[in-house]
């Protein structure tokens, strides 16, 4: 049995060990000064190692001045440790604004005037009064009656850490168990001193003149070197979260407005402020359709789904948007509006056009042309009995037919960009057709082919027809003819169709001079350089109608000369 004399001093004994494991933690915590909520946590560290020493060595002390003295100390302690936990708990989560510039100059006055009430008790007595010493347990425990204003400072106190504790479990809340471990230790640690001060505030116990808080931070420090320790709670913090939430949107180039279910704006970021709105009307609770000029004739889900690009004028420029919207809902996946984002596609828009005059300059204009500098070239040719004039003859002949060509090419290149639907094919029929077509332009030419499936696959006509055509006409063009497959070594080429569970392959083998390097490594890097240049459209129509079909196209060195190029498509389930 534990007698009274040996549980003697026990309570100054827990309060001082309170403060010195708050000292600790404190040279612990010192290596993270830095981050953010780190120098608060410092304050409350400093608070509360006060508040716990102040009190332990004051129950050792029974002179009544003395002991007053320190009873102020501890009443100094329980103000900054509430007010900088709430500052500690507002920057850790990410809502440090709080408590910078002149709001940090109004946090430090609250508490520096609550500090000078504290000091001054004795003078005015509003804190508490009768103040004398009740020893209990062997220590100078003492007793007074708290005054209303008093009681208001501890409840003050106390709401400030019920406020940041508040903040941590919102944060536990949102951000899931990225920062669970933390947040739950730090917020556990403020419940037993927090309800041991109420107590002893309120004369609640058996002993009522013995503050328990300070003895009820061991297990805080406790709690609180795991989330540091073993938690790592300055390692990571969710300041980034939070400030990537806060600013994610207003640093977006793109307009950005956020309308509510009625469509009324409730939030836009700057660049949607400079494309929208005037200077002397405010954009918030704005109609959306208003905002953007346009005009809703269905429901606002089905016209905001519908809603197609839209003009704005930003600094004097006209600016084309396309616009994507997708639906907000709260944690409890209740709809509560839409997020409406603008994509700035002017400058594609400015190519697109731009392309279109192209292609269609190549498409009529140089094809037309062309077409009748080959008719004369061809008549020439039949006429003229001169040797080199005929050459000559047949040189423009050949020259104009490859830009004829180009022309039929940037038809093809129209199809690859407007696109086209993937429907089941017969793939040996599609092959087999394009050979032929193949065969047709290029008479002295011999291509073979071999056809090993009769798989289906699905996938766009034209684009496949495409990447093929390409492959076997770009073998046969730019043959030299010294190849080494016929005996006169003119252009010859074998065209081989196979297929297996996953991937349909369409190889062209040729004995020709092979792709020149610049040539394919301007097709690997996507864009042709005054160094690195194609000698047409056609690796590139190839280029582009295989990534349209998702698959691949590999161009291999033949021994003893010519290419391999090797296409291979996923077969779709």
């Amino acid at each position: 049995m534990v007698d009274a004399a040996t549980l003697a001093g026990w309570p100054a004994v827990g309060s001082l060990a309170a403060g010195v494991g708050s000292l600790a933690l404190m040279w612990f915590v010192l290596r993270y000064r830095g981050r953010p909520g780190a120098r608060w946590f410092l304050g409350v560290l400093a608070a509360q190692t006060l508040w716990c020493l102040a009190y332990g060595v004051g129950l050792l002390v029974f002179d009544p001045f003395v002991r007053l003295a320190f009873e102020l100390a501890m009443w100094v302690g329980i103000v900054w440790t509430g007010l900088t936990f709430l500052a500690f708990a507002l920057q850790y989560t990410g809502r440090g604004g709080l408590v910078a510039g002149r709001s940090l100059g109004s946090f430090l006055a609250v508490g520096v005037g609550a500090t000078l009430f504290v000091v001054t008790n004795p003078l005015h007595g509003l804190l508490w009064a009768q103040f004398r010493l009740a020893p209990v347990f062997g220590v100078a425990t003492v007793r007074y009656a708290i005054q209303p204003l008093g009681a208001l400072l501890i409840g003050v106190a106390t709401l400030a850490v019920v406020a940041g504790v508040v903040l941590l479990v919102d944060t536990f809340l949102n951000y899931g168990p990225l920062y669970r471990r933390e947040t739950a230790a730090v917020t556990v640690s403020a419940l037993p001193p927090g309800l041991a001060l109420l107590a002893w505030a309120g004369g609640v116990g058996p002993v009522p003149q013995l503050n328990l808080a300070p003895i009820m931070f061991v297990p805080h420090v406790a709690l609180d070197a795991y989330a540091f320790g073993r938690a790592e709670m300055f390692e990571r913090d969710p300041t980034t979260v939070r400030a990537a939430e806060r600013t994610a949107i207003d640093d977006i180039v793109d307009p950005i407005l956020v309308v509510d279910r009625s469509g009324r704006v409730v939030r836009l970021n700057p660049a949607a402020r400079r494309a929208f709105a005037d200077a002397a009307t405010s954009p918030l609770d704005r109609p959306l359709a208003d905002l953007l000029g346009v005009s809703f004739t269905d429901s606002l889900a089905d016209s905001l789904a519908d809603l197609g690009p839209i003009t704005a004028t930003v600094d004097g420029e006209r600016r084309t948007y396309a616009v994507s919207v997708s639906r907000l809902s709260d944690p409890a996946a209740t709809h509560v509006g839409w997020t409406v984002v603008c994509s700035d596609i002017t400058e594609r828009e400015r190519q697109r056009q731009q392309l279109e005059v192209l292609n269609r300059i190549l498409r009529h204009n140089l094809r037309n042309d062309a077409g009748v500098v080959n008719g004369y070239a061809k008549t020439l040719a039949d006429r003229l009995e001169d040797p080199t004039t005929r050459r000559m003859a047949e040189a423009i002949e050949e020259r104009s037919a490859a830009l004829t060509s180009l022309g039929e090419k940037a038809r093809t290149v129209d199809t690859l960009l407007d696109g086209e639907p993937a429907t089941p094919l017969p793939v040996a029929e599609l092959v087999e057709g394009v050979v032929a077509d193949v065969r047709a332009d290029f008479p002295d030419a011999e291509i073979s082919l071999d056809v090993r499936t009769d798989v289906t696959a699905t996938l766009g006509e034209r684009t496949f027809e495409a990447a093929v055509e390409n492959l076997v006409e770009n073998a046969i063009r730019h043959h030299d003819g010294a190849g080494v497959e016929r005996p006169d070594g003119g252009p010859w080429a074998r065209v081989t169709v196979d297929a297996d569970a996953d991937t349909l392959t369409v190889r062209v083998v040729d004995d020709g001079p092979g792709i020149p390097e610049a040539e394919r490594a301007a097709i690997e890097a996507g864009a042709e350089t005054d160094l690195q240049h194609g000698s047409g459209l056609g690796l590139w129509v190839v280029h582009w109608a295989v990534d349209v079909l998702g698959g691949t196209v590999t161009y291999d060195d033949r021994a003893p000369r010519g290419t391999v190029a090797t296409l291979r498509l996923p077969l779709s389930a």
